[in-house]
């Protein structure tokens, strides 16, 4: 008997007994949907991070104050640091620019929290009111989709003028062009000159589509007398001398602060490609504990299979006994019923294989709104494969019982 009627006479045994192989196959499918679903899950979510990150450039970093540790410990308050001044940014930029002919921009914490005003509508008080420069947009991955980007003469006038992140354009200009209206947010009158692409973040927080953009001098007279804290965000001319350029930033941020030899920076260097890399460490985590509970969920299943298939075995004892009175051989008929566990398991698991793309990309986009759909065909390759080997190691016992069967003592089973 060769495979094809193998398979055949395999199908034929499942449709006999529908209803137990549909019971079964389904155990595999949850099983398969498990793993293949949650593997498709952290692939969406990965490849939504690496996006996000390669709209900043794998040789972008930030220098930023450090930030201070609160809690008293032995007694004794941790130890302080002051803030990064405005002077001790600009000496910095000016110098990282000067040496490398780099990229470096300025940007600072306005105010949080900020609801902002046109007409009669209004935000929630949920808007990030950042100062910076020109280049701010273009070093940190934004686009411009409507309007223009601040410019020279808006950063060295400090004219009241503001881009605005897509969350807040549409809230307070459904059905109107918002290019040159004028909102009111922190007490003063701003003119809206551009509207930035959607960005999207992970877990749903947008803060990135709640952004307002206004010039960094004008922010600065706008914070009044509270002390603010300066970002330095600052990209390599070369990708390959990354490493080398954010130690030198290190050095020059280092002279500035007066950082005394041996003792800790009193400031944080934040890199983009780092922080791409320690999430793809966590996700690969992530991918260990969801392969884990899949497999644990098959375990379970060929379980079961196997069960079935001893039933089936007694079941057809007969039917076994006349094969081998007709000369079929013991390879025949474990070959056979190898076949038949082996095809049951492909059945569930193809069906689990589409309910875990679909659930994994439902998960992906509702934890990150900027995830394409993923059709992961390394873990799609790996279900089947998995199918099989369960297929395997469930019909393995009950077909070499089947094999061992006595034909005369068979063919008198009733």
């Amino acid at each position: 008997m060769n495979i094809r009627e193998n398979v055949d006479e395999g199908l034929r045994s499942i449709q006999s007994n529908l209803l137990r192989t549909v019971l079964t196959a389904m155990i595999i499918a949850i099983g398969i949907t498990s793993l293949v679903g949650i593997l498709t899950a952290i692939e969406g979510i990965q490849n939504s991070v690496n996006s996000s990150f390669a709209d900043l450039g794998a040789n972008t970093f930030t220098v930023r104050n450090r930030s201070n540790d609160n809690f008293r410990r032995g007694g004794r308050r941790s130890k302080q640091y002051p803030p990064v001044s405005y002077r001790q940014a600009v000496n910095f930029a000016g110098q990282f620019r000067e040496k490398y002919n780099a990229t470096a921009s300025l940007s600072a914490d306005i105010g949080g929290a900020v609801q902002v005003n046109y007409q009669s509508k209004k935000t929630n008080p949920n808007s990030n009111v950042v100062g910076s420069d020109e280049q701010y947009l273009g070093i940190n991955g934004y686009k411009v989709g409507l309007g223009r980007n601040l410019d020279k003469n808006d950063t060295e006038n400090s004219l009241n003028v503001a881009v605005l992140g897509q969350e807040i354009a549409r809230k307070l200009f459904e059905r109107v062009d918002p290019i040159n209206r004028e909102i009111t947010f922190m007490g003063s009158r701003y003119k809206v000159v551009g509207v930035l692409e959607k960005k999207g973040s992970l877990g749903g927080n947008n803060d990135a589509d709640r952004l307002i953009l206004i010039p960094l001098a004008n922010g600065r007279g706008l914070a009044a007398n509270r002390t603010l804290t300066y970002n330095i965000t600052a990209a390599a001319p070369n990708v390959t001398d990354g490493d080398y350029i954010v130690e030198e930033a290190r050095g020059i941020m280092r002279r500035i602060r007066n950082d005394e030899l041996g003792k800790e920076d009193s400031f944080e260097i934040d890199r983009a490609d780092a922080m791409a890399k320690d999430f793809e460490n966590i996700t690969g985590y992530l991918r260990l504990g969801g392969f884990g509970i899949g497999i644990i969920t098959l375990l379970g299943a060929s379980i079961a299979l196997m069960n079935i298939m001893l039933v089936s075995v007694t079941e057809r004892t007969r039917e076994i006994g006349i094969r081998k009175s007709l000369g079929a051989t013991p390879q025949v008929i474990r070959f056979q019923f190898l076949i038949e566990a082996i095809v049951v398991c492909i059945i569930g698991g193809v069906g689990g294989l589409f309910l875990g793309i679909i659930i994994g990309n439902v998960i992906s986009n509702s934890i990150s709104s900027e995830s394409s759909f993923v059709v992961p065909w390394l873990w799609m390759a790996l279900g089947i494969a998995v199918c099989i080997v369960v297929g395997v190691l469930s019909g393995i016992y009950p077909a070499i019982k089947a094999s061992r069967l006595d034909p005369i003592e068979a063919l008198r089973y009733e």
